[in-house]
């Protein structure tokens, strides 16, 4: 919205001293945001002055182009008070008219200097100017001409035409309306200089009677109001005043004929559309009503539109004349020729214009205004004030008879604590401060300490207490919000679950793993990639109803799919050694549950919000590790070590003692894991039993080649949420002895189908309290021990907090882990 400063002035007794930066600063602290400031003939810089044109002979060219050649009274403004030769090319002007001229040493927008130059066998001495050319408007056919009176030659033509007004241009929001109007933005500059406020919608107007043109409303709901007055007597050929075009072309509307251009100057000065009507084209009464479906209007833009059956139309006996609010018809066009003129001034159901608007990809400075709702209480008074202009411009007589229908619907009430400003601001605001507020932004206040509110009709966007509460802390001041950290209440902080999550994080950091974040969304083509079964439950997948890509349309149930992506993309990008972890929740739906559709208009009841949480999928939290390229780089000092499937495991090892849990390992089979490097990850509890938590180990082949990373990429998943549960708060650090560590190492044979991490945890239970560690660092297999027979070799430590061991003490400890090992897996020790 451009609103000249002239304007604002003429409706606020703002205080003599305040410039136009202070007045856009002032109105955006209240709300309404500055966009720029605009000053016409900034960039005009030279003698601009009043001319008067003595002689105008037509010189025809060779070109065929005819230029008048011109002697113009300039006064004493070119120092000499001789005539001013120019040459120009226009022809809407005579000797004895006033024209505006641009003397040699002057500047016109965009940089144009203007000097004494030969032209078309003369020598010009300036420029006698358009429109255009001054950066006024569109207009270049014709220079401008003054009216008589306007000036004596020689005078300065930067106050005649008005070329230093400021124009503020504000970004108006939706909820503020009531600012797409002169009115309404004088109406926040009152208030945020205390100063005096003339509404310009407060006249005398005729009251309604029976003689007016007949209106009929069927749609009362989609218009609550309408107002029509009509003229007789109108002149078509009437010029625009200069100063309602000046106006107009400031606020960014472009002047057309003096009856369509009233109609746009009191839209602008009081926020309610109008539209007006060449009576003599009406064929009987005017009807409001609901398009049938189907039905045909040529909008006022040519277009033949298609009306649907929720469209708001404007009918005579003819049919549709107009869409309610939004265009009218071409049927029903002022012209040339309009000598009565009918004025609508109605009020539309906002939400129905925008409606309209949007399914006819119709947009209006009306249907701007009408789809954020405008004041249902002025029509009247708009229509008066466009009758009264166009009987002063136009030579019309105002007809007897006005016709209103219907009445503005009642502001409902707001109820409010008188203290709520204050605790919601956290600013000193008395009672007597919060009534003054909303009663200077005209809402009528009753009450004491709960205040009873009924917002003016020109906020509809005020609906409930903190509505109101914006509007006391935007006139008291934002700047006077303190810049207050709130106390932290006591007792609060990060819950258990979160300081582990963060436990799990840390923990991973430190062994060199970096954090990403993916999307949780998949296609079937993911889970193929996986090689997941046909019957797999993973692949019972929850689809969303709108989802951001129609090839991942599921939520997924494996963080997998999203690791190897990332792994691969960044493998594409030259990052070969990776170590990447995801902790996030995947979801996994429950077969045959359905989320009941619950009204909108109360709470649910308690059935109601058990069988909502029924419907939940679960969401269980997941840590996802992904291991490319080299563990160890290789380098002067040696040759690196690529990465194996025990460094997934050892990952997910790491994070359970970071828990104080011990997790096992086990031999297992699933994909995406390749069937002889896939372990399971088993969490076993008080009482024995185990549960298995996920996987770890080396990926498939084909399922490297269908993420695009390199052959032998390391994988783990496992259940986070499960881990969580049975994480320890405060992991005790491990005991530390003085004395010294016993040193036994032991080589055994068993079947190559026996895990390693089988065996040693046998060892580990078998050589019983004394025994500290138990680590392999051997792996044989050969002629010498036979086929399908491996050799394990174990490296034992063993100590005592409270004393040295002795070496029966030692070696009665290893023959008790190697006895349990032959034992349970017929391990046998090799000498």
């Amino acid at each position: 919205m451009k609103a000249p400063v002239s304007w604002i002035r003429e409706y606020v007794d703002l205080p003599a001293g305040v410039s136009t930066e202070d007045l856009a600063h002032r109105l955006t602290a209240l709300g309404l945001k500055l966009e720029s400031i605009h000053r016409a003939g900034s960039d005009i810089t030279g003698p601009l002055v009043v001319g008067r044109v003595l002689t105008m002979d037509a010189e025809p060219q060779k070109n065929g182009k005819t230029i008048n050649w011109c002697t113009v009274d300039v006064g004493h403004a070119n120092g000499s008070g001789e005539p001013q030769g120019i040459v120009c090319g226009a022809h809407n002007f005579a000797p004895g008219d006033l024209v505006v001229v641009v003397l040699p040493g002057g500047v016109l927008p965009g940089g144009f200097e203007i000097s004494a130059r030969k032209t078309y066998g003369h020598v010009s001495a300036g420029m006698i100017c358009s429109a255009r050319e001054l950066g006024l408007g569109d207009d270049h056919a014709g220079i401008i001409v003054l009216p008589p009176g306007a000036g004596e030659p020689g005078d300065d033509a930067f106050d005649v035409l008005h070329l230093r007004e400021d124009v503020i241009e504000f970004e108006i929001n939706p909820d503020r309306a009531y600012a797409l109007s002169v009115r309404g933005i004088a109406r926040d500059a009152a208030l945020g200089y205390d100063a005096a406020f003339t509404d310009p919608a407060s006249r005398s107007t005729p009251a309604p009677d029976d003689h007016g043109y007949p209106v009929v409303v069927d749609d009362p709901a989609g218009c609550p109001v309408f107002v029509a007055r009509s003229v007789s007597g109108f002149d078509p050929a009437a010029p625009t005043p200069d100063w309602m075009a000046r106006r107009l072309t400031q606020a960014g509307m472009r002047p057309i004929s003096l009856a369509v251009d009233v109609t746009n100057y009191v839209m602008l000065e009081l926020g309610h559309p109008i539209h007006g009507y060449d009576r003599d084209q009406l064929a009987g009464p005017i009807r409001v009503r609901r398009a049938t479906e189907g039905e045909h209007l040529t909008t006022l833009d040519g277009t033949e539109r298609v009306l649907s059956a929720e469209d708001l139309v404007v009918t005579d006996d003819s049919g549709p004349i107009g869409l309610g609010g939004v265009m009218g018809g071409r049927t029903t066009e002022m012209s040339a020729t309009t000598t009565r003129v009918l004025v609508e001034v109605a009020s539309w159901d906002p939400v129905s214009m925008f409606r309209t608007g949007r399914r006819h990809k119709l947009t209006s400075e009306a249907g701007k205004r009408n789809e954020r709702g405008v004041d249902p209480t002025i029509p009247e008074a708009a229509a008066d004030r466009v009758v009264e202009l166009l009987v002063a411009h136009g030579g019309a007589t105002a007809d007897p008879g006005v016709t209103k229908v219907g009445e503005a619907p009642a502001r409902p009430a707001i109820q409010i604590a008188a203290d709520l400003p204050a605790r919601v601001t956290g600013m000193e605001i008395e009672t007597a401060r919060v009534v003054e507020c909303l009663t200077a932004i005209g809402c009528n206040v009753d009450g004491d300490e709960d205040l009873v509110v009924v917002p003016p009709p020109w906020r509809r966007d005020l609906t409930d207490p903190f509505d109101l509460v914006e509007e006391v802390a935007r006139v008291v001041g934002y700047d006077q919000v303190p810049s207050v950290v709130p106390a932290a209440p006591a007792g609060r902080g990060l819950t258990q679950g979160q300081r582990l999550r963060r436990r799990v994080g840390r923990t991973l950091a430190g062994a060199g793993f970096v954090e990403v974040l993916t999307f949780p969304f998949v296609g079937v083509e993911a889970f193929d990639s996986l090689g997941l079964e046909v019957d797999d439950s993973r692949r019972t997948a929850l689809r969303l109803a709108n989802p951001l890509s129609t090839e991942a349309p599921l939520m997924t149930t494996t963080l997998l799919p999203g690791l190897l992506e990332t792994a691969s993309r960044n493998q594409g990008r030259g990052n070969d050694d990776l170590a990447l972890f995801e902790i996030a929740t995947v979801t996994l739906p429950q077969p045959g549950m359905v989320a009941p559709i619950l009204p909108v208009d109360r709470r649910p009841t308690e059935g109601e919000w058990d069988d909502l949480q029924k419907a939940l999928p679960d969401q269980p939290l997941h840590l996802g590790l992904v291991l490319t390229g080299a563990c160890e780089p290789g380098g002067w000092w040696g040759g690196g070590r690529p990465v194996s499937w025990s460094d997934a495991v050892e990952g997910v090892r790491q994070v359970g003692e970071s828990l104080g849990l011990t997790v096992d390992v086990r031999a297992g089979r699933q994909a995406p894991w390749h069937p002889g490097r896939c372990a399971e990850i088993v969490l076993t509890d008080a009482s024995g039993s185990g549960r298995v938590l996920g996987h770890a180990g080396e990926l498939h082949p084909r399922v490297c080649k269908a993420f695009g990373v390199p052959p032998r990429t390391a994988v783990a998943e496992v259940d986070l949420t499960a881990l969580l549960d049975h994480a320890v708060a405060v992991v005790a650090a491990p005991p530390l002895s003085a004395y010294p560590v016993a040193k036994e190492d032991v080589a055994l044979v068993v079947a190559d189908d026996v895990p390693a991490e089988t065996l040693a945890r046998t060892l580990r239970e078998g050589a019983g309290e004394l025994c500290e560690s138990v680590r392999l660092f051997d792996v044989y297999t050969g002629e010498q021990i036979g086929t399908g027979r491996k050799s394990l070799a174990f490296a034992l430590r063993f100590r005592a907090p409270d004393r040295t061991l002795t070496e029966p003490e030692t070696a009665a400890a290893r023959d008790a882990a190697v006895a349990l090992a032959a034992q349970r897996h017929g391990a046998e020790q090799r000498t």
